[in-house]
Protein backbone atom coordinates (compact mmCIF):
# COMPACT_ATOMS: atom_id res chain seq x y z
CA UNK A 1 0.00 0.00 0.00
CA UNK A 2 2.99 2.47 0.66
CA UNK A 3 4.00 1.98 -2.51
CA UNK A 4 0.70 2.79 -4.40
CA UNK A 5 0.35 5.86 -1.62
CA UNK A 6 3.60 6.87 -2.89
CA UNK A 7 3.25 6.35 -6.87
CA UNK A 8 -0.30 8.33 -5.98
CA UNK A 9 0.99 11.32 -4.90
CA UNK A 10 3.74 11.77 -6.63
CA UNK A 11 1.31 11.91 -9.69
CA UNK A 12 -1.48 14.59 -7.89
CA UNK A 13 2.13 16.58 -7.19
CA UNK A 14 2.82 16.57 -11.39
CA UNK A 15 -1.41 17.25 -11.35
CA UNK A 16 -0.88 20.42 -9.31
CA UNK A 17 2.61 21.59 -10.67
CA UNK A 18 1.21 21.28 -13.89
CA UNK A 19 -1.94 23.56 -13.04
CA UNK A 20 0.47 25.88 -11.73
CA UNK A 21 2.59 26.19 -14.42
CA UNK A 22 -0.64 26.82 -17.12
CA UNK A 23 -2.13 29.56 -14.24
CA UNK A 24 1.50 31.01 -14.15
CA UNK A 25 1.71 31.27 -17.77
CA UNK A 26 -1.70 32.43 -18.25
CA UNK A 27 -1.46 35.25 -15.98
CA UNK A 28 1.21 36.22 -17.10
CA UNK A 29 0.07 35.97 -20.36
CA UNK A 30 -3.39 38.36 -19.66
CA UNK A 31 -0.67 40.70 -17.80
CA UNK A 32 1.75 41.40 -20.97
CA UNK A 33 -1.25 41.61 -23.60
CA UNK A 34 -3.01 44.45 -20.97
CA UNK A 35 0.17 46.28 -20.92
CA UNK A 36 0.23 46.34 -24.63
CA UNK A 37 -3.18 48.15 -24.21
CA UNK A 38 -4.74 44.47 -26.42
CA UNK A 39 -6.63 43.21 -23.29
CA UNK A 40 -7.61 39.17 -23.48
CA UNK A 41 -11.28 38.69 -23.14
CA UNK A 42 -10.98 35.49 -21.50
CA UNK A 43 -8.11 36.02 -19.09
CA UNK A 44 -10.09 36.26 -15.80
CA UNK A 45 -12.09 33.46 -16.43
CA UNK A 46 -9.84 31.12 -17.26
CA UNK A 47 -7.48 32.39 -14.31
CA UNK A 48 -10.75 31.42 -11.75
CA UNK A 49 -11.61 27.81 -13.61
CA UNK A 50 -7.21 27.25 -13.18
CA UNK A 51 -7.06 28.30 -9.29
CA UNK A 52 -10.54 26.21 -8.76
CA UNK A 53 -8.88 23.41 -10.26
CA UNK A 54 -5.94 24.37 -8.62
CA UNK A 55 -7.75 24.48 -4.81
CA UNK A 56 -9.43 21.34 -5.62
CA UNK A 57 -6.42 19.00 -7.08
CA UNK A 58 -3.97 20.48 -3.86
CA UNK A 59 -6.78 19.49 -1.79
CA UNK A 60 -6.37 15.59 -3.44
CA UNK A 61 -2.25 16.04 -2.72
CA UNK A 62 -2.85 17.60 0.74
CA UNK A 63 -4.78 14.61 1.45
CA UNK A 64 -2.35 12.03 0.34
CA UNK A 65 -0.11 13.72 2.36
CA UNK A 66 -2.00 14.10 5.24
CA UNK A 67 -1.87 18.02 5.15
CA UNK A 68 -4.93 19.46 5.98
CA UNK A 69 -5.79 21.06 8.77
CA UNK A 70 -6.65 19.15 12.11
CA UNK A 71 -7.14 19.57 15.58
CA UNK A 72 -4.25 17.12 17.23
CA UNK A 73 -3.55 18.36 20.11
CA UNK A 74 -7.05 18.34 21.17
CA UNK A 75 -7.41 14.46 20.08
CA UNK A 76 -4.32 13.96 22.03
CA UNK A 77 -6.22 14.98 25.40
CA UNK A 78 -8.27 11.80 24.76
CA UNK A 79 -7.33 8.37 26.20
CA UNK A 80 -5.71 6.18 23.38
CA UNK A 81 -8.81 4.05 23.07
CA UNK A 82 -10.78 7.57 22.70
CA UNK A 83 -8.04 8.94 20.18
CA UNK A 84 -8.50 5.65 17.50
CA UNK A 85 -12.32 5.90 18.36
CA UNK A 86 -11.94 9.92 17.58
CA UNK A 87 -10.12 9.30 14.62
CA UNK A 88 -12.57 6.39 13.26
CA UNK A 89 -14.99 8.52 12.83
CA UNK A 90 -13.41 11.60 12.02
CA UNK A 91 -12.45 9.34 9.05
CA UNK A 92 -15.70 7.85 8.42
CA UNK A 93 -17.02 11.56 8.42
CA UNK A 94 -14.98 12.77 5.59
CA UNK A 95 -15.38 9.87 3.50
CA UNK A 96 -19.00 10.48 4.12
CA UNK A 97 -18.51 14.29 2.97
CA UNK A 98 -16.45 13.47 0.02
CA UNK A 99 -18.76 10.80 -1.26
CA UNK A 100 -21.73 13.48 -0.74
CA UNK A 101 -20.05 15.85 -2.65
CA UNK A 102 -18.98 14.10 -5.46
CA UNK A 103 -22.18 12.32 -5.79
CA UNK A 104 -23.84 16.12 -6.16
CA UNK A 105 -20.99 17.03 -8.40
CA UNK A 106 -21.88 13.85 -10.79
CA UNK A 107 -25.52 14.88 -10.57
CA UNK A 108 -25.27 18.47 -12.03
CA UNK A 109 -23.35 17.23 -14.77
CA UNK A 110 -26.44 16.66 -17.06
CA UNK A 111 -28.10 19.90 -15.68
CA UNK A 112 -24.77 21.97 -17.10
CA UNK A 113 -25.21 19.97 -20.28
CA UNK A 114 -25.82 23.02 -22.35
CA UNK A 115 -24.03 25.85 -20.70
CA UNK A 116 -20.63 27.04 -21.41
CA UNK A 117 -17.71 29.78 -20.23
CA UNK A 118 -18.92 33.42 -21.20
CA UNK A 119 -15.83 34.28 -22.75
CA UNK A 120 -15.00 30.93 -24.53
CA UNK A 121 -18.61 29.52 -25.63
CA UNK A 122 -16.67 26.12 -27.16
CA UNK A 123 -16.04 24.85 -23.82
CA UNK A 124 -18.43 23.11 -21.99
CA UNK A 125 -19.17 23.83 -18.56
CA UNK A 126 -18.92 20.01 -17.70
CA UNK A 127 -15.61 20.50 -18.19
CA UNK A 128 -15.20 22.85 -15.88
CA UNK A 129 -17.53 21.67 -12.96
CA UNK A 130 -15.90 18.42 -13.68
CA UNK A 131 -13.12 19.30 -11.32
CA UNK A 132 -16.10 18.54 -8.33
CA UNK A 133 -16.66 15.09 -8.74
CA UNK A 134 -12.93 14.11 -10.18
CA UNK A 135 -11.21 15.32 -7.25
CA UNK A 136 -13.75 14.18 -4.72
CA UNK A 137 -12.98 10.47 -5.75
CA UNK A 138 -8.99 11.37 -5.77
CA UNK A 139 -9.86 12.52 -2.03
CA UNK A 140 -11.90 9.55 -1.59
CA UNK A 141 -8.70 7.34 -2.20
CA UNK A 142 -6.48 9.17 -0.35
CA UNK A 143 -8.95 8.47 2.90
CA UNK A 144 -9.98 5.38 1.85
CA UNK A 145 -6.00 4.50 1.96
CA UNK A 146 -5.90 5.87 5.48
CA UNK A 147 -9.15 4.74 6.71
CA UNK A 148 -7.06 1.08 5.73
CA UNK A 149 -4.34 2.21 7.97
CA UNK A 150 -6.24 3.41 10.88
CA UNK A 151 -8.63 0.06 11.12
CA UNK A 152 -5.24 -2.06 10.62
CA UNK A 153 -4.10 -3.57 14.15
CA UNK A 154 -1.08 -1.92 15.39
CA UNK A 155 2.59 -3.71 15.85
CA UNK A 156 3.30 -1.45 19.10
CA UNK A 157 -0.11 -1.69 20.36
CA UNK A 158 -0.54 1.74 20.63
CA UNK A 159 -4.54 2.25 19.18
CA UNK A 160 -3.05 6.28 18.43
CA UNK A 161 -0.16 4.79 16.40
CA UNK A 162 -1.93 5.81 12.81
CA UNK A 163 -2.81 9.45 14.02
CA UNK A 164 -0.43 12.12 12.63
CA UNK A 165 -0.40 15.32 13.13
CA UNK A 166 -2.61 16.38 10.16
CA UNK A 167 -5.64 14.60 11.67
CA UNK A 168 -8.48 15.87 10.14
Amino acid sequence: MQRFREGYGLFLEWVVMVLMGVLFLEVTLGIVFRTLGRSLVWYDEIASVLLAWLTFYGSALASVKRAHIGCPELVEQFPPAARRAVGLLGQVAVIGFFALLGWVGLSIMPILAGDSLVSLPWVPMNVVQSVIPISSALILVAEVMYFIDLVSPRPSGDASAALPDGLH
